[in-house]
């Protein structure tokens, strides 16, 4: 992969959203699923440094599991692969 985010930004690859719920119905293609909002940070930014110019600690690192704000970042294809492109601080939490 080659994209590398920059100041307070990380590169999440989505997870793929369920073909079945919980309580086994399946969910066809022709559904409006919701889109995912957990996925695997890719890429993680040097830097995260506040718009006060405040250098704030970066707690997420490339491998880790995370959950996301539903309609944050951006969603780019590279290489034929899509990922969302978000700031650090719309990663609500670690899954671990």
């Amino acid at each position: 992969m080659n994209i590398k985010p920059l100041n307070g930004y990380v590169v999440i690859k989505p997870l793929a959203a369920e073909e079945v719920t919980k309580s086994g119905i399946v969910i066809p293609d022709t559904a409006n699923k919701e889109k995912p909002k957990e996925g695997e940070v890719v890429a993680v930014s040097a830097t995260n440094i506040n718009d006060h110019g405040t250098d704030l600690p970066i707690e997420i690192k490339v491998g880790d599991k995370v959950l996301y704000g539903q309609y944050s970042g951006e969603d780019v294809k590279v290489e034929g692969v899509e990922y969302k492109i978000v700031e650090m601080t719309s990663v609500r939490a670690i899954v671990q």
